[in-house]
């Protein structure tokens, strides 16, 4: 990307990672937010994305640095981040729906690790949400498609959904 003011190559700045700069003019860029809260830098990383083989980009969300799919708008976000992003995420947007059952066969999909190209476990969520997520656990990284992270985040807390635990078909887990 290139700065609005003098047109020169704009670099991620800093520790945090939350803004674009130029070297040139100094002039300082904050990425507007897409629908999901999602600033995109602009600046690709070295994983591609495990649906649409197109490179990640460096983002933030809430805060907290993730890689995001530009095309498929899904979402690669380190173990240890994924919980303190949930947690901001639910205090901005404290209301709750309903959220219901995935179907079964959402367990049959494999996609690899865009880090190290293994295949990544595919489960249910087991905090808020029903929800099936995608995670390498040699990586220490989860991958979120487009809307999962919302749904997990607007669910209702455990206590208030107590008793629901999905039950996978085992004959699916087993392909």
């Amino acid at each position: 990307m290139n700065c609005p003011s003098c047109g020169a190559p704009l670099r991620l700045e800093g520790c945090d990672l939350e803004n674009l700069a130029c070297e040139y003019c100094k002039n300082i860029y904050y990425p507007e937010k897409n629908d999901e809260g999602v600033r995109v830098l602009d600046e690709d990383t070295e994983e591609a994305c495990p649906i649409c083989a197109i490179p990640l980009m460096h983002a933030i969300l809430a805060r907290e640095q993730i890689r995001y799919c530009t095309r498929c708008r899904g979402m690669l976000i380190p173990m240890e981040t994924f919980l303190v992003l949930l947690q901001e995420l639910k205090a901005e947007a404290p209301g709750q729906r309903v959220s219901h059952a995935p179907a079964p066969r959402e367990l049959d999909r494999h996609i690899n690790c865009p880090r190290c190209h293994q295949r990544m476990d595919t489960h249910y969520y087991c905090g808020q949400g029903n929800v099936v997520i995608d995670d390498c656990s040699r990586c220490f990284l989860n991958w979120l498609d487009h809307g999962e992270l919302i749904r997990i985040v607007q669910a209702p807390d455990r206590s208030s959904s107590e008793g629901f635990e999905p039950k996978p078909d085992a004959s699916l887990r087993d392909q």
